[in-house]
Formats: C-alpha cells, sequence, structure tokens
C-alpha cells in the first residue's frame, strides 16, 4: 500500500496510507500540556479516528481549547448516559434529559422506575469510572436518515425521531459505546479512556453532570449551586414544555403546521408578564432610585430597560435612563490588556468616582451635568445633558459591572434594585443535546454587529473569546447577586436569525483562522426551519438584532 505525505505541526510526514490521525496523534502528545481531543485537517475540525489525507496539513486541538472541551464534554454525558442504562437496566429507565448548563456542568434529569438518589450516583460514577479504565472505544457509524428514525424509534428517543423528520442530509453519524447508542451534536473522543475527570452532585430534582473547562482540564471545579439563575431556567423550560415547543424538532413540527404566528404570541406575552412583574417588585420598594441592569454581551439589555421604563410608567413612575459606558475615562487613561490593547472590560475603564459623585447627587435631589463618552474621539463629553431626580422618580442604569457593588459603593443598597438579564437559551436540540446559551448570543451579535456597524462575521466571531472571558470575570460571578433575573431568550428566534446569519456565515473564506467556527454554526443552524420575522412585534427583544424595533436600538 502506498505511503501518504503529510505536514504534521509545520513538519513533512510520510506514513502508511489509512494510517488514522489518532496514530500521528500518540507521536505528537508529548509536545502538548494536555490531551489531543481532535485535529484540524486543511483548517477543518476532524476526529482523530478518521483516516490522514495525502498531502493535508494536520493540527492538534487539545481539551484545553474550546472545541476540544466541548468534545470532550459530550463523550462524558454519552459516558453517563451509558452508565445509567446499565446501573438501572433499560427496562427501568423512561428518559435522562440533559436540561441546561449549571456551574460549569449540565443538569439532568431521570424519569423511570428509579428512584434518584446519592447512592445510585455513586454507584453511576463508580461504573463510569470502570469504563475509563476499560478504555472502551467510541465508535461512529453513519446510517441513512430513515434507518436513524427507526432506531431512535425502537431506542424510545422520540425528541431525535422527531429532529431527523426534518434533516434535510440523507445520512447521520450515531455513535455507540458498548451497545449503546446515540446522536451528538458535533465531533467526539476516540475512546473512554480520555474522560477520566468528571463528577455527580445531587440537585433540586435532579443531578449535575459537572466536568472539566477548558482553563483547567484536568480539575473538575467544585459545584456551586446557583439556585436564582436555576429557578430561571427551570422556569423558561416550564414554558416550552407548557407549549410543547422544548426542542427544536417539536419547534419545526409546529412552524410545518402554520402555528408559528402563536407561539410567537405566547412567548412574547410571557415575557411581558415577567417584566410586568419586576417593574411591580420595584414599585413595591419605596426607597429604591436606582434599577441596575447588567448580563452578558447580545442579551437585550437595552430593549429590556426601555420595557421595563414602560411597564414602571404605567405604575406612575417617572423613568430616566443611562448608560454607565459614558463613565469612561478618556481613551489615554484607559488600562491596557497583556496584548496592550486598551481594556474596556475592566471596572478601572470608567470614572468610577465620578459615577458615585454624580448618582449621590441625584439621590439628594440635586440637579447634574451628565457625561457622553465619544467613542470617535476616546473623550468624555458634556453637552448640557442635565437631570434631576424628584420624588418617586427611577433612574434606570445599564452597564456591564451594574451588579457589583464597587461600581456604585456610595448607594445605599436598599436604594438599588440590580436585574440580571441574559439569553438562557431552554430550547435543546434533543434531550441529549442542550444548544449552548453562547451560541444563541454569539448569533445574535453577528446579526446585530453586521446590521449596526458594518462588521464582518469574521470579525465577531474574532472577538468572541475576548468578550467571553470579560463576562467570565466581570458579570458571572455577581449573578446570584441580583434582586431579579431575566431570561431574553425567545424560543422561535433561531428560526428567525437564522435568515439574517447564515449569508454573513458563508462570507467567510475556507482558509481563514475563523471558517471551522462559521462552518460549525452553519451546521448548527441546519437544524431549523427558517421563518419570516414580518409578524414579530415591533418591541420585542429580537428587534434589537434583526432589526424593526420601536426603540432606538
Amino acid at each position: 500500500m502506498a505511503n501518504v505525505m503529510v505536514n504534521v505541526c509545520g513538519e513533512e510526514r510520510e506514513y502508511p496510507a489509512g494510517t488514522q490521525l489518532l496514530e500521528v496523534a500518540e507521536e505528537y502528545k508529548k509536545i502538548f500540556r494536555y490531551d489531543i481531543a481532535l485535529a484540524m485537517v486543511d483548517n477543518k475540525l476532524s476526529e482523530l479516528t478518521k483516516a490522514l489525507k495525502p498531502n493535508s496539513k494536520v493540527k492538534f486541538v487539545t481539551v484545553g481549547e474550546t472545541c476540544g472541551n466541548q468534545a470532550y464534554r459530550r463523550s462524558v454525558t454519552l459516558l453517563m448516559l451509558k452508565a445509567f442504562y446499565d446501573v438501572c437496566g433499560e427496562q427501568n429507565i423512561d428518559k435522562i434529559t440533559v436540561e441546561f448548563s449549571l456551574s460549569k456542568g449540565y443538569y439532568c434529569t431521570l424519569k423511570g422506575n428509579v428512584k434518584l438518589t446519592r447512592e445510585l450516583l455513586m454507584s453511576v460514577k463508580k461504573h463510569m469510572s470502570q469504563m475509563v479504565f476499560q478504555n472502551l472505544p467510541i465508535v461512529k457509524s453513519t446510517i441513512p436518515t430513515n434507518e436513524a428514525i427507526e432506531r431512535f424509534k425502537k431506542n424510545n428517543m422520540p425528541d431525535k425521531e422527531k429532529l431527523f423528520s426534518f434533516r434535510r442530509s440523507s445520512m447521520v453519524n450515531i455513535y455507540s459505546l458498548n451497545g449503546f447508542e446515540d446522536y451528538f451534536y458535533g465531533y467526539m473522543l476516540p475512546s473512554t479512556g480520555y474522560l477520566k475527570y468528571f463528577e455527580l452532585y445531587p440537585y433540586d430534582e435532579g443531578f449535575v453532570l459537572q466536568m472539566p473547562v477548558k482553563e483547567s482540564p484536568e480539575t473538575v471545579p467544585p459545584f456551586k449551586p446557583q439556585n436564582k439563575l436555576f429557578n430561571v431556567l427551570k422556569e423558561s423550560t416550564g414554558w416550552g414544555r407548557m407549549m410543547g415547543v422544548d426542542t427544536v424538532g417539536a419547534l419545526n413540527q409546529e412552524i410545518s403546521k402554520g402555528k408559528f404566528n402563536d407561539i410567537i404570541l405566547i412567548q412574547e406575552a410571557l415575557q411581558e408578564k415577567r417584566i410586568a412583574l419586576i417593574a411591580h417588585e420595584i414599585d413595591e420598594r419605596p426607597n429604591v432610585k436606582f434599577v441596575m441592569i447588567a448580563g452578558p454581551s447580545s442579551s437585550g439589555k437595552t430593549t429590556f430597560a426601555h420595557r421595563l421604563a414602560i411597564q414602571l410608567k404605567t405604575l406612575g413612575k417617572k423613568v430616566h435612563t443611562i448608560a454607565v459606558d459614558d463613565y469612561f475615562v478618556n481613551r489615554e487613561n484607559t488600562p491596557r490588556d497583556e496584548n496592550g490593547d486598551y481594556n474596556y472590560e475592566i471596572l478601572e475603564a470608567l470614572d468610577i468616582e465620578q459615577f458615585n459623585r454624580d448618582m449621590t447627587a441625584l439621590k439628594n435631589g440635586e440637579t447634574v451635568d451628565l457625561p457622553t463618552f465619544n467613542f470617535k474621539t476616546g473623550k468624555r463629553e458634556y453637552k448640557g445633558k442635565k437631570l434631576q431626580l424628584s420624588e418617586g422618580d427611577i433612574l434606570v442604569i445599564e452597564g456591564i459591572h451594574c451588579l457589583n457593588d464597587n461600581l456604585s459603593y456610595s448607594l445605599e443598597r436598599e436604594s438599588k434594585y440590580k436585574i440580571y438579564i441574559s439569553a438562557l437559551t431552554s430550547l435543546n436540540v434533543d434531550e441529549h443535546n442542550r444548544i449552548p446559551t453562547t451560541d444563541g448570543r454569539l448569533i445574535r451579535r453577528i446579526v446585530r454587529d453586521a446590521r449596526t456597524r458594518a462588521t464582518s462575521a469574521e470579525e465577531t466571531i474574532a472577538r468572541w473569546p475576548s468578550v467571553r472571558r470579560g463576562e467570565e470575570h466581570h458579570i458571572f460571578p455577581f449573578q446570584e447577586e441580583a434582586d431579579a433575573m431575566f431570561n431574553s431568550a425567545l424560543i422561535y428566534e433561531l428560526s428567525v436569525l437564522k435568515q439574517y446569519c447564515e449569508p454573513l456565515l458563508f462570507s467567510i473564506p475556507k482558509d481563514s483562522p475563523y471558517y471551522a467556527e462559521a462552518n460549525r454554526l452553519l451546521k448548527f443552524l441546519n437544524y431549523f426551519l427558517g421563518v419570516s420575522s414580518e409578524n414579530i412585534p415591533s418591541n420585542s427583544l429580537i428587534r434589537e438584532f434583526a432589526g424593526g424595533s420601536c426603540f432606538k436600538v
């Protein structure tokens, strides 16, 4: 059999035809700090079980990188499912559902003729560890879509059966572990021997599968209950089940039946009801003068602030809004990050002293000349924008640090009402494949930045890791301190944003370092049936991204 020439990590190498990437990875693993999970072959992501392609360029991806960590998590999920079926018996399990992310892990539920106890979780974990020790292969097979539908129907996985009934491709990739078959959205690791780090914790009515993050792939972070966040996610998931739309297949089914407008109206009504409840809570606290809104990028903070202001006005409040960004220090005084770039994400990028002087003066009924930050010149400017708060007035303040009391240290806690907002996706691909919240927000941002800032999808994807780092440090640690949480995700939104996002992603060239990520997002959006945005209300949160909002966003 002829040999093939390849470039591996910058070296020209020759291997027998049919050599798997896994064998090559064994040779190169010593130069990497963490386990090799996947490979980039000619700028396309590939599993290690693939054979080498002649004249290709190969780079390896470790579990310390985003896509490698995601593959690890999918593979551990398969390991967990297999262990539950082995320990409990297939006949005793009706359904195991991976509900949503929580505390660096996945919150899952179990239904069937079995009681979820700490002892059961210990038995499942022990069996998972045994399979890791055995280093069992995770086998990939490609079968016709019709056959996959029949298999999942037989295996009592109706969500997958529904999902594939709308699949355009004629073939489906199935993964099996020691006789247990499942489908996963994304690539997997080659065997269980890679899956050494995980924990199982009982929580609420289910359990949490805790796994390493990419920053520390050989350590399982401690489980930290996030009760407020959990309750919001549980409520949103309940909304989806109440509507009969908790998975992509179910959403596609409703769209195909012509019921999309009903989904829009119900979702918008549920969100408006929640905003009204928050407004009533604020109204019942007479000492509140400052409503502080924070959330990660593309959460819809601006539209939410406008809609909250309207609800407060219906209660007789006079509402004013300001952005913390107007208190940026002048650009030449902005701190720089480790790369020498301006760091606008940290608290020190703001003139905290001036902010607190102004807020204290407003609280005391004084007139304040508010600044406006000119992003073109990098200077704070004063244009006669004066404000005085009267009795009963509310000041709505939006900014990434608003939940951090170090921003507003001079204001008494009882004068502040803190709101955390994020697009916490409650819709899942199916019972075992969740939609990451970050994917939903990234798609929102790609669409909005192209529309409002003429920014390409390539540029937005390039900046996203930096944005995410800022959120991890400056927003997420404070989310449990919020008085209220608001989920801005809409069950139907990805079916709408699909039309706007796909052309932008297709514009990224194959030789771009961001092509693999664009290709991943395109494959993801392919699950959804596309729909028009024409019947979406003009005050909807999704209008902040798709356009056509009645607010200045």
